[in-house]
């Protein structure tokens, strides 16, 4: 909804038209006026994105083919038989000459809650093994934690070299990003990255975007989420598996930094020195110099423009606060409009502050170096 909100609250406060808005932001003027009339007859809801599910579904498993399937699943675990897809499937075979797949069947029971998932059976063959074909092609990060610490890792992986790995006492949102440019600084710069869903590494769940998201954007790095449960960050978790191996051999860090010594240590042996099986038992260092290097191209990016609407109270020293790349930005907008009510209308670094009635207060650009933005 950032977007449309932002279309919505630029004309309607502002008093910006239409055909400057759609044109300044690459968007067709019919939408704006669709928004605009679902904003004035619904308010906020209007602005929500509709679904696009289709009226009709003519391939759709017929009602009475679905009330069979769960009533033969419900008589057969009553009896205590097995009531698989596959079973009720042989079971409607006896009666029917046309009957759905045993994968249609296994659907209609998830689609009523009665599948539960067992990731332990699922079989070997289903399992799609990948590896990148360069180094720098794509590197793999996670965290993982280690007594009263987290060890933050990278990895590429094509050759399971370890580009950067660091303990902290909690790895915070600029933690990723320091890290992320040390291994860069050593290595150069991915062609992309894949993480999990955690909070310093997306901020998608709360609508915006976190400190290592932006600046891989700015960067042109693809960056790439793991879907829960899969093995799709195997290699770094296998990863954590052995380093910790190795730290449990080590007698117990006193500081965060004897424990650093200790990281730094394995990753020398790991890279250099320990034969990898699945490089054919050579070393990650040995196939991360056999090929030459992938560098970032700047495809598959969403939008680079990030939009916000955000309402605020001008503070007592005369400031309103924002939130930017996981840290609070301070903007003055003059002691004389103290407690005054304002909407900010947020387009990346690009701000403007807006009375209730639409009068700009003020309009800047962030300096993400900078935690208060002063007047001028």
């Amino acid at each position: 909804m950032g977007m449309a909100r932002y279309l919505v609250e630029a004309h309607l406060l502002e008093g910006r038209p239409v055909a400057e808005l759609a044109a300044s932001h690459g968007v067709h003027r019919s939408w704006i006026y669709k928004l605009l009339a679902r904003y004035r007859a619904e308010g906020e809801e209007g602005l929500l994105p509709r679904t696009r599910r289709p009226h009709r579904s003519p391939t759709r498993t017929s009602q009475a083919f679905v009330s069979e399937i769960l009533a033969l699943r419900k008589q057969l675990s009553r009896d205590g038989f097995d009531a698989g897809a596959h079973t009720i499937h042989a079971h409607l075979a006896r009666k029917h000459e046309q009957i759905p797949s045993a994968s249609t069947i296994w659907r209609v029971l998830k689609a009523e809650g009665l599948v539960a998932a067992q990731p332990h059976k699922r079989p070997r063959s289903s399992y799609l093994r990948f590896c990148a074909e360069l180094p720098n092609e794509l590197w793999q990060t996670d965290i993982t934690g280690w007594r009263e610490v987290e060890i933050m890792s990278v990895i590429d992986d094509h050759s399971r070299l370890c580009v950067g790995a660091k303990a902290f006492t909690r790895v915070r949102a600029p933690d990723v990003v320091s890290t992320f440019y040390e291994a860069a600084s050593r290595h150069g710069l991915p062609e992309s990255l894949l993480s999990d869903n955690g909070a310093v590494f997306t901020a998608a769940p709360r609508n915006g975007r976190c400190a290592i998201e932006s600046e891989l954007i700015a960067l042109g790095i693809l960056y790439k989420h793991s879907r829960p449960y899969p093995q799709t960050c195997g290699k770094v978790e296998r990863f954590h598996q052995t380093l910790k191996k190795h730290l449990a051999a080590q007698r117990p860090a006193r500081s965060q930094q004897r424990l650093q010594a200790q990281i730094e240590r394995f990753i020398a042996y790991y890279n250099e020195q320990r034969p990898h099986r699945s490089l054919q038992r050579r070393t990650p260092a040995e196939a991360y110099a056999a090929r030459v290097k992938a560098a970032p191209r700047g495809n598959g990016h969403p939008p680079a423009r990030h939009y916000r609407v955000r309402h605020d109270r001008v503070d007592a020293g005369g400031t309103v606060t924002l939130r930017y790349r996981s840290r609070l930005r301070h903007i003055a907008v003059g002691r004389a409009n103290k407690g005054r009510r304002v909407v900010l209308l947020i387009a990346d670094r690009d701000v403007r502050v807006l009375s209730a009635e639409g009068e700009i207060l003020r309009q800047l650009t962030l300096d993400s170096g900078r935690k208060y933005q002063p007047l001028g």
